[in-house]
């Protein structure tokens, strides 16, 4: 018998529709889904691959326990309870501290992770959090929080309306958007270009991106932010602020301009353009690109993120589109309204509550750099990590100084991973807790509706039936919650009842209800429900972002803070690199469009072709 099923492809954050086609409940194709209204049939090679998860011989489908030098597998009760007691056990010893958490890319393509592993992490009770947050966008959530007052309030660019892209540090023709959900983003960037807009690309490497783009201009590694500082100063110098057509409305948004004016006062054009490598008329041509255009939009990703200066580079993008009157406009950069509401629902993000063991490197939004991990581990002394957990992640592979890592976790009490494969970091565990594959548990993009490039809605139910023995992931998380709960009244207990019995669907339920899009709890509303999405195969599009401000903003008395202090601090900092020394060779990352971070590395159809393991070098360096 054949059938055909309409999915979310779960592998990146673009959020492609996929159809994919059985016989006789085997998957035969898998393609873009035409009628998507947000994808609009784009596909990329990952997606493809979601076959080979699901047939994998070498996915691990049981609990697996050390056992001398081999492995051998256990039943799930067996395995929660010895899971519960070893920990239990670590922190009677040394402190709740003693164990650690870490939790991989994968964690927010997962509505039954993102929903239920918080519960588990409250019950260990721990401040030794970590996840790849922190090597990945963790700058943007710090500038969000201190601009606009929640970590989750990410302006995106809206590319499908705008005249003016200016691009830093980003490769989104290789990863389909970052921080950015826009399926299909070169055709968008070229439909930029074709309706007589321009797009421009800084970037030390001529990027798949800068191949689509205008004009490409190169500039020095990790100098982007005297870049930006400068690009602010020439606005604010040309009097945008004051006398653009949206000089008003950013008054009414923020009083804090002349703070920033002041702060970014020394870096004129001519003083960083050695440093960059850019001519100060590049400088002052693109402060009058950006200033003068019908409408523009600023973004920068991983390229600014992992530097010295990632925090300071992201928050002087926000404040360049604000003082350009792009921010909270269409076709500038606007926040998204989603149909679940993340902002609603979780906390601001603390910042520096507490600090790191070795290095006292500072907690944001509940966790600590992960750079940290090894050190806490390995360093001898009172309150060293003991044991760890990791979900869905591989540490040793994708996080700094993972020979480290790697060496430090031999010394471990206990290792439990929350992974369906052997990999350089699951092979050191004690016990590993296999969860179900993408397409056999729902999918609902929690977290990438949030940084859409147009407000849209779309629930996968589950496409297989899992063998009997299998547990999803929000099962395993909530039977080690459970076991570990410390809360033991009756609320307490009915609540973890309501959750194992009912599963995500019902906090999905919830969720929709009481978003912008619901209908609260009415259930005679013809608000957006879960019953309603799921009577929409290839999702709902809500329309496009819209301005938000000032209910959107999370800050006391409702104003953005275009000059946080912390920020403003630290640009002595960026002054003083000014007069180092230039270094002879920098070595950057880059994206490849056939890898998932370092979770899609099993399947030969990503992996074939030419070794993409490689150093890009200009021919002047290598001679």
């Amino acid at each position: 018998m054949s059938e055909t099923h309409y999915r979310t492809c779960p592998l990146c954050e673009a959020m492609c529709g996929l159809e994919i086609r059985l016989e006789d409940e085997r998957l035969t194709s898998i393609r873009g889904d035409a009628d998507d209204p947000f994808s609009r049939g784009h596909i990329c090679p990952k997606a493809v691959a979601l076959q080979d998860i699901q047939t994998d011989p070498d996915r691990l489908r049981a609990p697996l326990l050390r056992s001398g030098d081999g492995w051998r597998t256990v039943g799930w009760d067996e395995a929660f309870d010895l899971a519960a007691r070893r920990l239990r056990e670590v922190q009677a010893a040394h402190g709740r501290d003693a164990v650690a958490v870490y939790q991989g890319n994968p964690t927010v393509h997962n509505v039954g992770t993102l929903l239920y592993a918080p519960g588990f992490v409250r019950a260990l009770g721990t401040k030794n959090r970590f996840s790849a947050t922190s090597v990945d966008q963790l700058p943007h959530h710090v500038a969000a929080r201190f601009m606009f007052g929640h970590m989750l309030l990410l302006p995106i660019p809206d590319v499908d309306r705008t005249d003016f892209f200016l691009i830093l540090g980003a490769n989104p023709a290789a990863s389909n958007g970052s921080l950015m959900t826009a399926p299909g983003i070169k055709e968008r960037i070229k439909a930029i270009r074709q309706r007589g807009g321009k797009v421009v690309v800084l970037d030390p490497r001529r990027t798949e991106t800068a191949q689509l783009a205008d004009r490409h201009i190169p500039i020095r590694p990790g100098t982007d932010a005297l870049f930006l500082a400068a690009l602010v100063r020439q606005v604010l110098a040309d009097g945008a602020a004051e006398s653009g057509p949206f000089a008003d409305r950013l008054a009414a948004f923020s009083d804090s301009v002349e703070t920033l004016r002041a702060a970014v006062e020394p870096f004129a054009a001519d003083r960083v353009a050695a440093a960059t490598g850019l001519g100060t008329d590049t400088i002052r041509e693109l402060a009058d690109d950006l200033r003068t255009a019908p409408s523009s939009a600023c973004y920068g990703r991983m390229g600014l993120s992992t530097q010295g200066f990632g925090s300071v580079c992201q928050w002087l993008i926000n404040a360049l589109n604000a003082v350009t009157g792009n921010l909270d406009r269409p076709g500038g950069v606007l926040f998204p309204r989603p149909a679940v509401d993340l902002v609603a629902f979780t906390s601001a993000g603390g910042s520096d509550r507490w600090r790191s063991r070795v290095r006292g490197l500072p907690e944001f939004g509940g966790e600590l750099p992960v750079a940290a991990l090894a050190e806490d581990i390995d360093t001898p002394g009172e309150g060293r990590i003991r044991a760890l957990v990791t979900s869905a992640g591989n540490p040793v592979l994708s996080t700094p100084n993972g020979r480290r890592l790697e060496a430090a976790l031999g010394g471990l009490d206990f290792i439990l991973s929350i992974d369906f494969y052997l990999n350089e970091t699951t092979r050191h565990a004690h016990l590993i807790l296999p969860p179900t594959a993408p397409l056999e548990h729902d999918h609902y993009d929690l977290a990438f509706h949030g940084l859409a490039i147009r407000n849209t809605a779309k629930f996968s139910p589950a496409l297989f039936e899992p063998d009997a023995a299998c547990r999803h992931d929000w099962q395993i998380f909530h039977e080690l919650h459970r076991r570990l709960a410390r809360r033991k009244g009756l609320g307490a207990r009915l609540e973890r009842w309501i959750r194992g019995r009912f599963g995500p669907r019902l906090l999905l339920d919830l969720g929709l209800r009481r978003g912008p899009w619901g209908s609260a709890l009415n259930p005679f509303s013809r608000g957006l429900t879960l019953g309603r999405l799921r009577r929409r195969p290839h999702g709902i599009d809500l329309g496009p972002l819209e301005p938000s401000l000032p209910g959107r903003l999370r800050t006391r008395g409702g104003r953005i803070d275009l000059a946080p202090e912390r920020f403003v601090a630290d640009l002595a900092r960026l002054a003083a690199s000014l007069d180092g020394a230039v270094p002879e060779l920098v070595l950057i990352g880059r994206r490849q469009v056939r890898s998932c971070n370092s979770w899609m590395h099993n399947y030969p159809r990503l992996m074939k072709g030419r070794d993409r393991c490689t150093l890009l070098m200009n021919p002047a360096d290598a001679a």
